[in-house]
């Protein structure tokens, strides 16, 4: 197997992973500031582009934890890395045709996991750091997210009780402006380490780089421009359901759920923890719209997304070990993978032609979606 046209495949195909992130997750930083009219649609995704680049460039330790803790180095083969990526890419594309802003990094790690699985054994994954940075995280950062922007929404409609509505309004949308920039810069300082640490792991089995060495420049320069051109492209679909579908969102509301974000992830990278921006974000929105007296959230959305939650790692890890395995094969083993990735893509991509959300609609929730919504109340 020529290993030199294998590490290109994969550094690409890595590459392709990190752009599909990039649109899939730009909901995470602007649905809410797009909802509330703080920033237009293709101003916020210009913004959030330019924020993940310069985010890519201000933390590592994220990328060693994916290149040397969640798998084996010395177990992992390229062709098994090329399977894991695909499975995350088509999870990717699959949810984002759905409108449900699933984790882009738990499908990365699903995706790993899986054709690492299948290809050496359960000893080549490391189930202790799985547990400890992955299971762990997921399932708190949500809720410390979503408990910060409730309390925060709760004092923000207290704090400004008398003033005026507008001056209320223009004041916290001016605020949203920061905040949302905020988190571009963290989801850029998370997720596209995700992509670093994986490249980073290609070098390192293909021995070009020594076990548990950090992403090179040039690598951390391809990734932040990955998720940047992804950022750009917009992803509208899942920025409708974040900031139309999950919650009426008024701009108290956005500020906290933004600043509520943004601590959680910039602490969580420093950590070296590669959260989710998705389930952060979205606990934040939740906690949000539950922080307003009497707000409208649809719980049928919340419910959905759920769903997509669970089953995003093991869904992502059969695909991953199927094509792993393929992959595994031989060169023509990877050109049947990527080709039958592109055919899906392309399907995928197709479907979403019929009935495309663009910058233009992307505010236009269809209700018929949502039949069943609640009211809840702070105290």
């Amino acid at each position: 197997m020529d290993l030199s046209f294998l590490v290109v495949v994969v550094i690409v195909t890595a590459l392709v992973f990190d752009f599909t992130n990039g649109f899939h997750d730009t909901a995470n930083a602007m649905a809410t500031s797009i909802a509330t009219g703080a920033l237009k649609p293709k101003i916020a995704v210009a913004l959030s582009a330019v924020l993940n680049l310069v985010g890519a460039f201000i933390s590592t330790e994220v990328a060693k934890t994916i290149s040397s803790g969640i798998v084996d180095d010395a177990k992992v083969t390229v062709p098994v890395i090329f399977g894991g990526l695909v499975g995350a890419i088509l999870w990717n594309l699959l949810t984002w045709y759905l409108g449900l802003p699933s984790s882009s990094s738990h499908a990365l790690f699903g995706g790993l996991i899986g054709a690492t699985w299948i290809a050496s054994g359960s000893s080549a994954v490391h189930f202790g750091t799985v547990v400890q940075k992955i299971i762990v995280p997921a399932i708190a950062a949500p809720l410390v997210a979503g408990v910060v922007a409730l309390l925060g929404t709760f004092l923000a409609y207290r704090i400004t009780a008398r003033a005026r509505k507008k001056s209320v309004d223009d004041g916290f949308r001016a605020g949203q402006m920061a905040s949302a920039s905020l988190v571009s810069l963290a989801h850029g300082t998370g997720d596209a380490q995700k992509t670093m640490g994986v490249i980073t792991l290609v070098l390192i089995t293909s021995g070009s780089l020594a076990s548990g060495s950090r992403p090179p420049l040039w690598v951390i320069l391809a990734a932040g421009l990955a998720i940047a051109a992804g950022t750009y492209l917009g992803g509208w679909r899942i920025i409708r359901t974040m900031g139309k579908g999950l919650a009426e969102i008024e701009s108290p509301q956005g500020f906290s759920a933004e600043t509520s974000s943004t601590a959680v992830l910039l602490a969580s990278s420093h950590l070296g923890f590669p959260l989710s921006t998705t389930q952060v974000c979205s606990g934040s929105i939740l906690g949000a719209g539950l922080g307003k007296r009497l707000a409208e959230v649809r719980w049928t959305v919340a419910g959905r997304m759920a769903v997509a939650w669970l089953l995003t790692l093991p869904a992502a890890a059969i695909v991953g070990a199927l094509s792993g395995r393929v992959a595994d094969s031989g060169n023509l083993g990877v050109v049947v993978i990527a080709v039958l990735a592109v055919a899906a893509g392309g399907g995928i991509y197709a479907a979403s032609r019929r009935r495309p959300v663009t910058s233009e609609n992307v505010n236009e929730y269809p209700s018929a979606t949502t039949p069943s919504t609640t009211t809840a109340a702070a105290a």
